[in-house]
């Protein structure tokens, strides 16, 4: 069977430049490809070229999109409704490690505890390290 790939779609390719820092901490990350959303690109365009990639992604792969509401997630939407594909909005660092990490080391991903992991991430990290400081104090 072959290994699930990540689809991420961006605005303005910045999704590249989080896969280029993910590679300084997990090494190769070579089954991650971004379709990137440039301003003169129209809805029709760009959904054809995520159609054309997404037609040879092998199953259980997952797109990843920036902005809900967006262009981007519209059309990863459209995709994987069509094509039976995970589609997550809100990239972001820790989702992305946990989703490649999955992939690097047991050759599928877990949708779910993805999704999970991108959701714990995001947090108020003063309240966060007041909290830790408050446990150890008491």
């Amino acid at each position: 069977m072959e290994k699930p790939q990540i689809l991420l779609l961006t605005h303005g390719g910045w999704g590249m430049a989080l896969t280029e820092s993910l590679k300084m901490i997990m090494g190769s990350v070579d089954f991650v490809h971004e379709i990137p959303l440039t301003p003169e690109v129209t809805f029709s365009e760009y959904y054809a070229l995520v159609e054309t990639y997404a037609a040879g992604m092998p199953e259980g792969s997952l797109i990843m999109t920036d902005v809900f509401g967006g262009t981007t997630t519209n059309a990863g939407a459209k995709i994987g409704k069509e094509r039976n594909i995970k589609v997550i909005s809100g990239l972001n660092a820790p989702l992305m490690i946990e989703a490649c990490t999955q992939i690097q080391y047991t050759g599928t991903c877990n949708f779910d505890v993805v999704l999970k992991q991108g959701q714990a991430s995001v947090m108020d990290v003063v309240n966060e390290v007041m909290k830790s400081i408050d446990r150890k104090e008491s």
